[in-house]
């Protein structure tokens, strides 16, 4: 008679197969960007970090141009709903209206 051996459960010290790779570190901050414009206002603000996300437009000109053609467009958009609401409403009042309905 041959007595099988259960299998052996695994111990807490063993380590994964695959460990999972470690987060990349973040960069350390540069001393000379202290004193700069953003670090300063951040500071002023009582911001804990440093830093303020984003930075001074390269081309403001272009993203002024791109703006205006976004408002042109939105205000073309806003007339032309208004006016299909009028041009709806007119046109169901005339079909009322030669139907005998309205």
């Amino acid at each position: 008679m041959t007595q099988e051996q259960p299998p052996e459960t695994p111990t807490g010290d063993e380590q994964p197969a695959d460990p999972e790779p470690a987060p990349p570190r973040r960069p350390q901050p540069d001393p000379s960007e202290y004193d700069s414009e953003r670090n300063a206002a951040a500071r002023a603000r009582g911001l804990a970090a440093p830093y303020i996300a984003g930075g001074r437009d390269p081309d403001p000109e272009e993203g002024l141009r791109e703006e205006r053609r976004y408002l042109r467009l939105l205000l073309i958009m806003v007339i032309a709903i208004v006016a299909a609401g009028f041009v709806i409403g007119i046109g169901i009042q005339l079909f009322l209206t030669a139907t005998g309905g309205g």
